[in-house]
């Protein structure tokens, strides 16, 4: 659909402002609780019979402190997955908002809230870009927040590092790796869990920006 065929309605996206720092809250302390149970790894050490993975498709049983780390991962990826989507909601949402509030063709098309985060290259300012042009459009001529920056770049540490986000390796991968060397494993989940924080701060930011804007009395768009 062309960005410019409607008029978006300026809607309020409070309440799901607080139900995507909710899902943040609860990204954050699931991968804070992962960061912990690797350090638990790394001290327990690997047992005599070896990483998990044996090579050759072999696999030996778990451990009870293994199979809890499975456990930990999971939740914390399907807190991810819920934290993400609620994340994207709430962009598309206010992306439309600054549409209504500026009354102006934005930089971004609708389709870059979502095509922003998976195509190469591109994802490593779009996203940003879509943020910090939402912004600007509810306080035109306020400064971008600091936390705009601060969660973009601890997002891009957790996410390409290696060892975070969109690390590929299966859990028991992960498993051997705290065993041999924790450290990168703690960088990113760390950067992630400071992420979280920084962009529930950048959600309340951009929509109270918004908020404001409409209650100083900006006209809002109609169909």
């Amino acid at each position: 659909m062309n960005d410019d065929a409607q008029s978006p309605v300026f809607r309020p996206a409070r309440g799901l402002a607080h139900c995507v720092i909710g899902t943040l809250a609860l990204a954050g302390a699931a991968w804070a609780a992962r960061g912990v149970w690797q350090v638990r790894l790394a001290v327990t050490g690997e047992p005599l019979s070896g990483p998990p993975d044996q090579g050759d498709g072999n696999h030996r049983p778990l451990t009870s402190l293994e199979d809890a780390y499975h456990l930990v991962s999971t939740v914390g990826d399907i807190a991810t997955v819920l934290c993400a989507v609620t994340f994207l909601l709430w962009l598309s949402q206010v992306r439309d908002n600054a549409r209504a509030l500026s009354g102006q063709r934005l930089r971004y098309a609708g389709p870059w809230v979502y095509l922003g985060w998976i195509v190469p290259i591109a994802n490593l300012w779009v996203p940003r870009g879509i943020v910090a042009e939402v912004y600007r459009a509810g306080r035109p001529d306020a400064r971008l927040p600091w936390t705009v920056n601060v969660w973009w770049g601890l997002w891009l540490v957790g996410a390409l590092s290696g060892a975070g986000l969109m690390y590929a390796d299966s859990k028991d991968d992960v498993i051997a790796r705290a065993y041999g060397d924790v450290t990168p494993l703690l960088v990113a989940d760390t950067a992630v869990v400071g992420a979280a924080v920084a962009c529930a701060l950048v959600v309340r930011a951009v929509t109270d920006a918004q908020d404001s804007r409409g209650d100083a009395g900006a006209r809002p768009a109609t169909p």
